[in-house]
């Protein structure tokens, strides 16, 4: 395993489910707490951030999630967050990500929508330039805020439509917040020429990614567990190539999951459904994208070749021009060839 760890670590990602806010690291977190400190729960010691990252269950995750989300006041926050993300993606040899974005949840805290688009974009520039790192977006209703936030969402990005965008998206719980009422919204994205990836059964059942399909027109299914719970389901999801963003110790940390070895990961795989192994929420979650690909690979009985595959089906998955997949597809493979 510590020959896997060393092949994983160096290895060239792609990272196709990881939330902007929710990859602040916890210096980052802590930094922005103690410049808030008074006016935040959140507290200010990085040690003190794994015990309040402990989840109950989703909804008290979400309540927490926003709590983070209150200490980006200004647009140099929001630069700062970003480029220190991308610094991390860097660090674990992350070519590309597509971040998922809450560009509602800003605006209403006093961010002018044009001033948090630039601030992601010069913080994608300088990511570039520095890191490497090809950062895009994810434009990402958040489904508790209702029909208000969904049109805001698609007013901002069709709107401001800053040059990382390439995806419109819809997080937050799914329970109580059915997805077929966000379909005229889907459909206006879709036919500005964004791509569809929802978030769909991760903690309710196998309809809610059939509502995605239907209703919006979903190209990936964020997280989608609840696909091996219906053969049906995961036969069409096979048959159609629609990839799922699976992100194991997330569904675990917001209990959607009792433990990893009860994880459906593997009777996905089984069944033919495409995959990509993503870390969500990495420091709230105590993980990595390294320690994801760790875990699939113990789950799925992986060698360093099976975990290559891993790779390669994250830059097939991703809305990479074809000629950024073909060059990081054959890095990931002169890489694995020279180990």
């Amino acid at each position: 395993m510590t020959d896997l760890t060393s092949f994983i670590a160096g290895l060239p990602k792609a990272e196709l489910h990881v939330h902007h806010v929710g990859s602040a690291s916890p210096r980052i977190v802590a930094e922005l707490a103690a410049r808030h400190e008074g006016d935040t729960p959140v507290p200010a010691d990085p040690a003190a951030l794994a015990d309040y990252f402990a989840f109950r269950d989703f909804g008290h995750f979400i309540e927490i999630y926003l709590s983070v989300v209150d200490l980006i006041r200004d647009d140099q926050d929001v630069r700062t967050l970003t480029y220190e993300v991308a610094r991390e993606l860097a660090r674990q040899q992350v070519r590309y990500a597509e971040l998922t974005v809450t560009p509602y949840s800003h605006v209403r805290r006093g961010i002018p929508a044009p001033a948090f688009c630039a601030a992601i974009e010069d913080a994608r520039a300088g990511a570039a330039a520095d890191f490497g790192v090809d950062l895009r977006w994810c434009f990402d209703i958040p489904g508790e805020a209702g029909l208000a936030a969904a049109e805001e969402t698609l007013r901002i990005a069709l709107g401001e439509q800053p040059a990382g965008l390439v995806s419109f998206g819809l997080g937050g719980p799914e329970v109580g917040v059915p997805r077929p009422q966000f379909k005229p919204y889907f459909d206006k994205a879709r036919a500005a020429g964004l791509h569809s990836v929802p978030h769909a059964g991760e903690t309710t059942g196998p309809e809610t990614i059939w509502d995605a399909l239907r209703d919006l027109g979903a190209e990936r299914i964020g997280h989608g567990i609840a696909a091996a719970r219906d053969p049906q389901l995961m036969a069409h999801l096979a048959e159609h190539g629609i990839p799922l963003e699976v992100c194991p110790t997330s569904n675990v940390r917001t209990r959607a999951v009792a433990s990893l070895d009860e994880h459906p990961l593997p009777v996905l795989v089984a069944a033919g459904v495409p995959v990509t192994i993503n870390s969500d929420d990495p420091p709230m979650f105590g993980t990595t994208l390294e320690e994801e690909y760790a875990v699939a690979a113990r789950l799925l009985d992986l060698d360093a070749a099976g975990v290559a595959g891993l790779a390669r089906a994250a830059v097939h998955a991703s809305f990479l021009p074809p000629a950024g997949k073909l060059q990081l597809l054959a890095e990931i493979d002169d890489y694995a060839a020279g180990q």
